[in-house]
């Protein structure tokens, strides 16, 4: 009987506090990744402090896959070893937080996350080997209000880093909206629903 290939997931974490509701759908996310039997790797943008600036040498070299890969060689590894990328944090102005849109400045570089053609042809894929990409966050606005805004943050991930991965990737996305006004059950529900999302995306 033909084994699942073996869940590699790499959770993306950004959060400047250790104790926010995003740190624990972090740990739920782990925890039920653990259970499943998949390999995690978890890397906390605030805890290590990690660099989000593009500075002006990062761009000198940028077009160059083999200079801006050795200045992300850790980040590129881990990368390179996942085939589920997850991505867990507040919206903040509809979208990204400074500290993860840096994340995919810097690490999302040619040669690595895509390859720039020589012929003018159209921009290749690079992250090939990643089969499931899920997002999960949570905002101080509404469903609708968040909507009207075009939820940037949202379309920056799921349909902006889509296209780089495989063909066939699967997507999973959670969000807790008016998040200044939850509630503990309004927290809960959110969990439950993340944990459903989740098995859907690693089934």
């Amino acid at each position: 009987m033909t084994q699942p290939p073996q869940i590699r997931a790499l959770v993306i974490h950004c959060h400047p506090d250790p104790a926010s509701f995003a740190a624990g759908v972090r740990d739920q996310v782990l925890a039920d990744l653990d259970h499943a039997g998949a390999e995690t790797r978890c890397l906390d943008l605030y805890a290590v402090g990690f660099d989000p600036v593009l500075s002006r040498d990062d761009l000198a070299c940028y077009a160059d896959p083999a200079q801006n890969r050795a200045r992300i060689a850790d980040e590129a590894a881990d990368l390179a070893w996942c085939n589920t990328l997850i991505f867990v944090y507040p919206t903040w102005w509809y979208g990204l937080p400074a500290m993860l849109k840096g994340w995919l400045d810097r690490v999302l570089v040619p040669g690595l996350a895509f390859h720039l053609p020589d012929d003018g042809g159209p921009i290749r894929p690079g992250l090939v080997g990643i089969e499931r990409l899920g997002v999960f966050t949570s905002g101080g606005a509404g469903w609708l209000l968040t909507r009207l805004i075009g939820a940037p943050g949202r379309r920056t991930l799921m349909r902006g880093t889509r296209p780089l991965c495989a063909p066939r990737c699967r997507r999973g996305f959670a969000m807790h909206y008016r998040m200044d006004r939850s509630t503990p059950q309004s927290r809960a529900r959110h969990l439950r629903r993340v944990r459903r999302v989740l098995a859907r995306l690693i089934a």
